[in-house]
């Protein structure tokens, strides 16, 4: 099974190029997807998140504005946040994958907003990262409703920046093209993928440990280099 990591920073179009590989028959994960269940009544996350931030649950569910409260602007809660969310998300992603193993499925894509930023690249033997000029960007973001400037700000000093997403990817998809564009640029990797052999899947859970350990350490030298092809795994 090919395993295609699909990532992007907020507002680069991810969501239309995940539901394109859809029509396409490609099985997604949607990783916000899972944390919106995560965090729904009777979710695994309610408990935990409950307990390490007073007044966020809400008959049986994460009050999401009231939980936006206790981490916006502070990163040390923030970060204890991802230390509860994360693996979560991990292991819903870990039996998605099976599930998708079994059904023999012969590419699948995760679409993972923190791809590089949770070391999920270690998963999938290609990344796609999605992409767009600057200012399509920030005009497709601050259109979202209850969006500030400085709310944007702070989601992208949380996100590895998008220069350095592409140097590390296997392609990149500029959705600030014509959308047909993008679609048959999505259907090429779809079929290039297919004549690949999966390699990273099932992953070594030693292996996935040490890259999670390792994932805020800089990787492969320069970040103004623009080679869409990484350099082989270490």
């Amino acid at each position: 099974m090919i395993v295609i990591g699909l990532t992007g920073s907020i507002g680069m179009g991810k969501s239309t190029v995940a539901r394109m590989a859809r029509r396409l028959c490609v099985p997604v994960y949607d990783s916000d997807a899972t944390v919106h269940r995560l965090y729904a009544q009777g979710g695994a996350a309610v408990r935990p998140v409950g307990a390490a931030f007073a007044g966020v649950v809400r008959d049986g569910a994460i009050d999401r504005a009231a939980l936006s409260r206790h981490v916006v602007g502070d990163p040390a809660a923030f970060r204890r946040l991802e230390r509860i969310v994360h693996p979560l998300v991990r292991r819903a992603q870990t039996e998605w994958l099976r599930r998708a193993m079994r059904r023999r499925a012969p590419v699948v894509v995760l679409d993972v907003p923190l791809l590089f930023e949770t070391a999920g690249d270690v998963l999938c033997d290609l990344v796609v990262v999605v992409s767009a000029p600057a200012f399509i960007q920030r005009a497709r973001v601050m259109a979202r409703p209850g969006m500030t400037a400085a709310k944007l700000a702070e989601i992208l000093a949380r996100q590895m920046a998008d220069a350095e997403k592409r140097r590390r990817a296997d392609y990149v998809l500029d959705t600030g093209r014509p959308r047909g564009e993008t679609l048959r640029g999505l259907m090429a990797i779809i079929r290039a993928a297919r004549r690949r052999t999966g390699t990273h899947w099932p992953m070594n859970p030693r292996r996935l440990g040490k890259a999670i350990d390792a994932r805020n350490r800089p990787r492969y030298g320069d970040h103004r280099t623009r080679s869409r092809r990484r350099p082989p795994r270490r």
